[in-house]
């Protein structure tokens, strides 16, 4: 029988660390091969295929964001549930999430092959780039499933204590990425359509992978009687999941409109810009995963009314986000002619992309401060505030690169990402500190034990 992992009990700093190493190990080999799809294009390809792929990234984000979001959402509840020990409510939470998982992947998957074409001519997509774009896109769009199905089960693995299941996951599936990679690229020649499929495969192999571990879990042996429809849970979950999905797409479409006056500056900038954004979303992993640990931390606490140790979790996690920032955002300012070189070829992308990177590298603290506050907030059930701070977050993106584009031309895009980093930070730590001192302020006042202390006694 599997076992869970209870995060409200045990020394804080050691439950958090050996939660967050795991996973950021799963995060970072995401990345790696994604990464690799980039490299393998970008030098098996050339710069227009990897253009191509590059411009599909925040369409992609904007669909795939919204999945997760969801998943993400639906976790917090099934955390909640198991920090209380409430573990029928939780059972009828996971199939509630499945059956509502299912449908929003029908829905997505038809919505975004219908609306592909469509929105490639919205965004400027250089002519030279459209073909290979919609072939990669029909690709990723058509698979969703597997995607979803992995973000799912990961999630619901996670709000239990476990990050070692999707670790072993993206292992075995980032091996298989990779391998099929240059397999359907460099040996059978299959263009931008071979990373896709490879994408596409890998996903499912991992999403089968976490499936077998949570069959194996004896509190979430689910039965018929939980899969009946049940409004309140759908309605609990939506009310944590649209939010959070709205918050990615919201995100995602700042970074559209982004892509949209890169696009429109020319197929080099495309490319470079392809590449920036591959970087930043590698460098800000350590941080990322950070946030995920405090989600889950969060979600279990919460629910056990255990409000001092989610602050005792914000410290380990913050401490966690400075480190990566001093890190990762000296490799971005000190060597980002080196980073450009490894995936672009043309001297025009290289010299645009090391312009890009410093920017980023030296701002790059508010985007990792934003994902462990953020995370806080939506592990207490309030994911209306982070929704906002992705409205926040996209007009800041917006209002600098229409102003700033024409003054400095490449370099706005950069200005753009560090301000919007910093605008919905600053509303995610007023927002944290006001939930968790109002819950502190109330428990002390009223001398309440936290319910998992109650049900003990």
């Amino acid at each position: 029988m599997a076992k869970t992992y209870d995060l409200t009990e045990g020394k804080v700093s050691r439950l958090i660390l050996r939660f967050f190493f795991p996973m950021f190990l799963t995060n970072m080999l995401q990345q790696i091969y994604t990464i690799a799809d980039t490299a393998v294009v970008g030098k098996g390809l050339g710069d227009l295929a990897l253009g191509a792929v590059g411009n599909m990234s925040s369409l992609t984000f904007l669909i795939i964001g919204f999945s997760l979001g969801l998943a993400n959402g639906f976790s917090v509840l099934i955390a909640q549930h198991y920090g209380a020990r409430r573990y029928d409510a939780m059972r009828k939470a996971v199939a509630s999430s499945i059956q509502l998982s299912v449908l929003i992947t029908v829905l997505l998957t038809i919505l975004s092959i219908c609306g592909l074409k469509w929105i490639l001519f919205v965004l400027q997509t250089p002519e030279k780039m459209l073909s290979d774009s919609l072939t990669y896109g029909y690709i990723i769009f058509g698979g969703l499933f597997a995607t979803i199905a992995y973000n799912l089960c990961s999630c619901i693995l996670r709000a239990l204590g476990d990050s070692k299941t999707p670790l072993i996951a993206i292992i075995v599936s980032t091996i298989l990425n990779i391998s099929l990679n240059c397999l359907f690229i460099f040996v059978m020649k299959t263009g931008v359509e071979g990373a896709a499929l490879a994408t596409v495969f890998s996903q499912l192999l991992s999403a089968f992978i976490c499936y077998l571990k949570l069959r194996r879990i004896e509190i979430l042996r689910l039965h018929r009687s939980d899969f009946t429809n049940n409004w309140s849970d759908y309605g609990q979950l939506l009310k944590n999941g649209v939010p959070m999905a709205l918050m990615n797409s919201i995100t995602a479409i700042g970074c559209m409109v982004v892509q949209y006056f890169v696009n429109g500056l020319g197929e080099a900038f495309t490319s470079a810009y392809s590449v920036c954004s591959k970087y930043i979303n590698l460098f800000m992993q350590p941080a990322c995963t950070a946030g995920f640990t405090m989600s889950s931390f969060t979600g279990q606490n919460y629910g056990a009314e255990k409000y001092e140790r989610i602050r005792q979790g914000l410290h380990v996690c913050m401490t966690i986000a400075v480190i990566s920032y001093v890190l990762l955002g000296s490799v971005m300012v000190i060597f980002p002619q080196t980073l450009a070189k490894m995936m672009l070829n043309g001297e025009q992308q290289i010299q645009l992309a090391a312009e890009f990177l410093p920017i980023c590298g030296i701002m790059l603290f508010g985007v990792d401060f934003l994902f462990v506050f953020r995370s806080g907030v939506q592990g207490m059930g309030y994911p209306l505030i982070p929704m906002c701070s992705g409205i926040v977050e996209m007009v800041m993106r917006i209002t600098v690169i229409v102003f700033l584009i024409p003054v400095f031309g490449f370099r706005a895009t950069a200005y753009a990402e560090a301000v919007a980093w910093l605008g919905a930070l600053l509303l995610n730590i007023i927002a944290f500190e006001y939930l968790i001192g109002k819950k502190l302020k109330y428990q002390h006042k009223h001398n309440t034990k936290p319910k998992a202390c109650q049900s003990h006694t």
